[in-house]
This record gives structure tokens, sequence and C-alpha cells, in this order.
């Protein structure tokens, strides 16, 4: 298969190579040379390739950032999403874009379905909640992946931050939130789960794939530290208000996995058995 990747040299797009680079033709889409804002330079992009499938990992996700950078977070997750909804759509390729959980607000328990309402409480949100509607109305042909607290190979992610916190200074306390749920989920995973997708070409809508089980920010860090072998490391539970953000985050980011069943995919992995795997193969001498 031929497959187009857009954000191929990020965390998850450099994953998805990795898995995919033996079995299929890839054409990695990233600045400086490819721009997917660029809606000519993105049509001649497909045309010269031709694709059978584009995968969109592409998009702003600073979440900060976006709270300050509206226009620049919309023209990306937003508006170039339905550029390359469109395109696909008249080239009659097929299109997965990788969505988040920030499009639902989060202050709600229990895990949220596809099927549930969305109600982005952040810009992130509300621009990669309009990309998702562009790719529904645009290309028909399509699958939306919802992710969350993704961590990969290299980086840069919370289990990494958190495994240099604890190499510099292996004795310290460290305050982490308790007050913020949800799925850990490892890139790795993702592209499995997507693996399985690319070969079911009747399939379309919006699944979601994160890693089976919740958790909190403290609990994660705390199993990170483990499999690490920093016993010594201290971590501490604290509230979302002993640290603001300028972007609100969600207390239950946990997404309800249902729907992989009812399409006969398989299921994630639980976040423990992922998180193992990552930090076996990321950190061997652990």
């Amino acid at each position: 298969m031929k497959i187009f990747i857009t954000g191929g040299r990020g965390m998850l797009g450099r994953t998805l190579s990795r898995h995919w680079s033996a079995d299929h033709t890839l054409f990695i889409a990233d600045l400086p040379e490819t721009d997917i804002t660029d809606a000519k330079g993105l049509g001649e992009a497909l045309d010269r390739f031709a694709p059978d499938c584009v995968v969109h990992c592409a998009a702003m996700t600073n979440v900060d950032r976006c709270e300050t950078e509206r226009e620049a977070a919309f023209r990306l997750n937003a508006e170039a999403t339905a550029g390359l909804a469109e395109a696909c759509a008249a080239r009659g390729i097929r299109l997965i874009a990788i969505s988040t959980d920030y499009v639902f607000a989060g202050n709600d328990s229990g895990d949220r379905s596809e099927d549930d309402p969305i109600a982005p409480a952040t810009v992130y949100g509300a621009s990669k909640a309009a990309g998702e509607e562009a790719v529904r109305r645009l290309c028909p042909n399509h699958i939306i992946a919802r992710i969350a607290w993704l961590y990969g190979a290299g980086g840069p992610s919370f289990v990494h931050t958190m495994a240099k916190l604890a190499a510099d200074e292996p004795k310290r306390t460290l305050k982490v939130v308790d007050d913020q749920v949800g799925n850990p989920t490892s890139c790795d995973a993702v592209a499995d789960e997507l693996t399985a997708v690319l070969a079911r070409p009747d399939l379309r809508g919006t699944f979601h794939m994160t890693c089976e089980g919740t958790v909190s920010w403290h609990g994660f860090a705390k199993e990170i530290f483990r499999l690490l072998g920093y016993t010594e490391l201290t971590v501490d539970p604290c509230t979302t208000e002993e640290y603001p953000r300028p972007a609100p985050r969600p207390h239950c980011s946990a997404l309800s996995k249902a729907k992989l069943a009812t399409a006969g995919l398989p299921a994630m992995p639980t976040w423990q058995e992922a998180l193992a795997r990552f930090v076996k193969s990321e950190w061997p001498s652990a």
C-alpha cells in the first residue's frame, strides 16, 4: 500500500513509519518540504505520490500555545484538515485523521463514547473538533482516531519528562497532579490498531484508540518510576489548582473503546502493559 503521512516527523508519525516501512511505500509529509496549509502544494504532492491512504498526524498540539495563538491553531487543525479532506475526496483517497480527547470538556466522570456529544473547553479542542467536522463533511471515506496522553520513542512526552527528572535527581520529591485521570497511550499501541484499520478498507467512522484502564497523572508517574527502578524518589499528589495553566485541563479524559470490538478490531492493550513494553524498549538497562 502507498501511505502518505502528514506530520511524519512527529512522535506518532515516526512510530508509524517504523511499523510500516517494511510492508508499505511511505511518503513522509512534513515541513519544510510539505506544508499542508498550502492547498496547491499539497494537491501536487498527493498527485505525485498517488497514495491509497493518507494518515493525518500533523497538528498544532501545544495546548497552552493554542490559547494564545488561536488563528494559527485553527489554520492547521481545522482549515488545513478541511483542505486535506477535500483533496482526498476529490482523488478517491482514504483519509485516517488523528484527533484527541480534548474535543470533550472532560468535566464529567466516566468514559466518553464515540457518540457522546462533544464540548471542547479549549482552543486546541475546538480547533480539533472543527477538523473532525470537516473530515466527516468533506471525505466520506474516512476514519477519525481519537487518542490521548500519548508517548512514544524519542518523545517529547510525560514519560520522557518524568524519566529525565528522576535521572537528574533520583532522591528528590516531586508533586504530580492527582485529580486529572485518563488513558496513557503508547504510539506503538496506536500503530498496531491503525495497522488493523489499514487492512479494513470497508471501515468508516470515529474510533477511540487509547489504551485500556484509567489512572491519574500521579499514578502514571509512580508506575513510570517503578519500572525505571527509581525506588528512592518520592511522588506526592497535588491538585490542578496548585499548577494553573493557560488552557484548562480535563479532569477526566477516559475514552470508551467499545466501538473497536463492535467493528471487529483488536482490543487496545492496558496502559500498564503498553508502558512496561515501552520502558523496556526505550531504556533497556532499566
